[in-house]
């Protein structure tokens, strides 16, 4: 089977063969500015407006991996069905305070803010986050509502992780708007990235218009599983349509996804499985990434 070869290209290329057509939807810039190498907070967005793709366990994994290096980790989940929330050990339906109050500016953040068993802080989300899309929808500044939260949270954290919801609506706006980075998880099936070029349209609107700041990491290849060619020539297709970075290690199918949701802890709280090891070496790489400006390790693949 064709192999993977760990690197710093923009994409995975083909080392012969010739292109497919490519879609008319290009990735925007991963730079919407110059790329900031700091100690300072980083915000990085994880979505994609298709479910499914292991995007809720992405950001507690990573979340997780972040906290085990030292770093003061705040976890944001923007998505109704409150599923990071119950993820991570909190029933959304006994929530006092959540997101909601203050996206709404009805409390402070640090009201809403509750502790993780694995070190780490959350701002939970309940179905009531819902009801403040709609009215969200009719206030000025809406996309900013988020960005105005995590301002007042300004060195009480390092590293600040969004789910966003599985949509293009005002509340994945906030979230792009509040952000330094999105990742955008893939899973590698067929006709998985139906959707991207719509998403990637986004993200250009809103480099555009409320956070020209905003930097495109690249796609996430999860539920990975190596023994396919199929897997490979998904990924390829991505990169060929959209001109995207795909960003490595994979993270690789396992059983633990579903038994981490179940148990209420990460996918990390096994601490040999395969997929944690993954999400630890992508959270190591993007540390050094934030701090030194070392390029973030991609794939090629060889035909």
């Amino acid at each position: 089977m064709p192999g993977w070869q760990c690197g710093h290209a923009a994409a995975p290329k083909r080392t012969k063969g010739t292109k497919g057509d490519r879609d008319e939807v290009r990735a925007p810039p991963a730079c919407g500015g110059e790329r900031r190498v700091s100690t300072d907070v980083r915000v990085l967005a994880v979505a994609n407006q298709k479910g499914g793709v292991a995007k809720t366990t992405t950001v507690a994994s990573l979340g997780a991996a972040f906290s085990d290096e030292g770093e003061r980790v705040l976890l944001v989940d923007l998505d109704p069905q409150g599923c990071l929330t119950f993820s991570l050990g909190h029933d959304p339906d006994k929530l006092p305070v959540s997101v909601h109050e203050v996206l709404l500016g009805e409390v402070e953040p640090n009201a809403a803010l509750v502790s993780t068993d694995e070190g780490m802080t959350l701002l939970p989300a309940n179905i009531d986050l819902a009801g403040a899309e709609a009215m969200l929808l009719m206030r000025a500044g809406r996309e900013y509502a988020l960005k105005r939260a995590l301002d007042k949270l300004t060195g009480q954290f390092d590293v600040v992780v969004i789910d966003c919801p599985p949509s293009l609506g005002v509340l994945t706006l906030n979230g792009l708007t509040a952000a330094d980075e999105v990742m955008v998880p893939l899973q590698c099936e067929t006709l998985a990235h139906r959707g991207v070029g719509q998403f990637l349209r986004t993200v250009a609107d809103v480099q555009q218009i409320t956070n020209p700041k905003l930097r495109l990491l690249g796609a996430l290849p999860t539920l990975y599983d190596p023994r396919t060619t199929h897997t490979r020539d998904v990924l390829l297709d991505v990169a060929d349509r959209y001109d995207m970075p795909v960003l490595a290690p994979p993270i690789p199918r396992t059983v633990r996804f579903a038994e981490a949701s179940a148990s209420g802890s990460s996918v990390m709280a096994a601490r040999k499985n395969k997929g944690a090891t993954a999400y630890r070496d992508l959270a190591h790489a993007l540390l050094r990434h934030w701090k030194s400006g070392k390029p973030l390790p991609t794939f090629t693949v060889e035909l």
